[in-house]
């Protein structure tokens, strides 16, 4: 099962959090960006429905698979 972290960081004039190459939105405080890491880690884990989906693959393939809503990552905040 993956898991994600989300590392608290300072990033353009301000500071946010990070899930591997990806930064949130910028927030003017450490414990703002912190607290928004935390609602963002809990919300990752809850389960959703059970659902079809649809993609195209780096070749221009499509894909039909059925994704299961209670398949969520283990999540953690990294201060």
């Amino acid at each position: 099962m993956a898991k994600l972290t989300y590392k608290i960081v300072e990033h353009d004039g301000g500071w946010a959090y990070k899930v591997g190459a990806t930064f949130s939105e910028t927030f003017p405080t450490h414990q703002d960006a912190l607290r928004a890491a935390e609602i963002a880690s809990a919300e990752q884990q809850v389960a959703g429905a059970t659902d079809g989906i649809q993609y195209e693959d780096a070749d221009g393939k499509w894909h039909e698979e059925l994704a299961d809503g209670r398949d969520r990552p283990q999540t953690e905040v990294s201060d």
